[in-house]
């Protein structure tokens, strides 16, 4: 199957699936433990309904959306993935272009494979954003803080929600590391996948040598230290409050704080001067048994909607799952894995195919919902599993 014969993510996925080594596809798939969070991110959105109304008149529908006084043309952005390189050749750079070409945000991971200058050098008409992993240390951190400055990333995206390493079993038994190694499993995976292990894994090799954190990796006596993961996870344990209004002290723009989960962790963020949160659970991948970010929207919209930026991800698959994100008061909606399935599928087509679908499945449903605007959009178009929303 083609990437441009895909109707929907799932199709994407599925071919993505067919292409990956299991290595590669465990990683970007799953989440963790016994995968509770990461089937109930998509279950919840079963459990929300529409409800549309009738001649009301939609022929001049807009899916524009306007963050701190920037307009976007959707409602929905790229979300920061880590090792993206690890399905498509320089996967993060075709990302920041897709993203750039659909008018929407693209955010870079610290885990990236490219540095974090190449992106707002060869995509500078973007909206890129530059998410930031930290540890208690603050001399790393700050380099890469400043490094985002200088590059002319427009905002800084802090992930809060990896105190600690979840329990993701797979990448012990797939032996998933970075630097990434070809083990005598994996390499004979790989040869069972001729179009990635040649088209990405070779290739990139080739260009750039052994995927690996570029924007971590240490400067020691004139050579480059490569770190692990478990070298980059240290010390993150001993992070709190006081470390993001330290952030906030030295970042001149545009501040948000990912992973917030409660209305009491919002409050915080907007203490501290954050001009946004991304209510988030780590695409299932960090708490196994959390809750949905769609589970804890009302009350984080309640707490400080309209003074913070509210953005969401986690499970997005459909332009109804986002419609009903923005329905519950979120400002914006941002998809990791659905343009990762693209990438994999078919390189920067795919993941531009992917946003295709999704700017096309929301216009279909303020269409049949009965809206011409994302800021019609309200909890009157939504029929709520009360027990769901027990809070609210």
């Amino acid at each position: 199957m083609h990437y441009s014969e895909a109707y929907n993510i799932d199709d994407l996925h599925r071919i993505a699936r067919s292409r990956l080594p299991k290595v590669c596809y465990e990683f970007m798939a799953e989440g963790t433990e016994d995968n509770v969070a990461l089937r109930n991110n998509r279950e919840v959105f079963e459990r929300i309904r529409l409800q549309p109304r009738m001649l009301v008149g939609v022929s001049k529908r807009t899916q524009q959306v306007t963050i701190h006084g920037k307009t976007f043309k959707s409602p929905f952005g790229i979300a920061p993935t880590g090792a993206a390189g690890l399905y498509g050749f320089d996967a993060d750079v075709a990302l920041a272009r897709v993203a750039a070409k659909a008018g929407v945000p693209f955010v870079l991971s610290t885990a990236s494979f490219v540095p974090l200058e190449r992106i707002t050098r060869e995509v500078p008409d973007g909206t890129n954003w530059f998410q930031l992993y930290m540890a208690k240390e603050h001399e790393g951190a700050e380099k890469l803080i400043l490094r985002a400055r200088d590059a002319g990333y427009e905002a800084l995206v802090v992930t809060t929600d990896i105190p600690v390493s979840a329990a993701r079993e797979y990448n012990k038994r797939n032996g998933f590391e970075v630097p990434f190694k070809m083990r005598f499993g994996s390499m004979i995976d790989g040869a069972m996948h001729p179009r990635w292990m040649f088209g990405v894994f070779l290739r990139t090799l080739l260009d750039s040598g052994v995927p690996r954190l570029q924007n971590v990796d240490s400067n020691v006596g004139g050579r480059i230290v490569s770190k692990s993961l478990s070298d980059f996870r240290l010390q993150r344990d001993a992070l709190n409050w006081s470390d993001m209004e330290w952030v906030r002290s030295i970042w001149p723009r545009k501040l948000y704080i990912k992973g917030i989960m409660t209305a009491a962790d919002a409050r915080e963020a907007e203490r501290i001067g954050a001009d946004g949160i991304f209510v988030s659970n780590h695409g299932g991948r960090q708490l196994d048994g959390a809750v949905s970010p769609m589970e804890v929207l009302p009350e984080i919209v309640a707490a400080v909607g309209g003074r913070l930026a509210i953005m969401t991800d986690s499970g997005f698959r459909r332009g109804t799952d986002i419609v009903k994100a923005l329905a519950l008061g979120a400002n914006m909606v941002f998809l990791g894995r659905a343009t990762l399935f693209g990438i994999a599928a078919g390189g920067e087509a795919g993941a531009s195919r992917a946003l295709e679908l999704l700017r096309g499945e929301v216009d279909r449903t303020m269409g049949q919902l009965g809206v011409n605007s994302v800021h019609e959009i309200s909890r009157e178009h939504l029929v709520l599993d009360k027990t769901m929303f027990a809070k609210n």
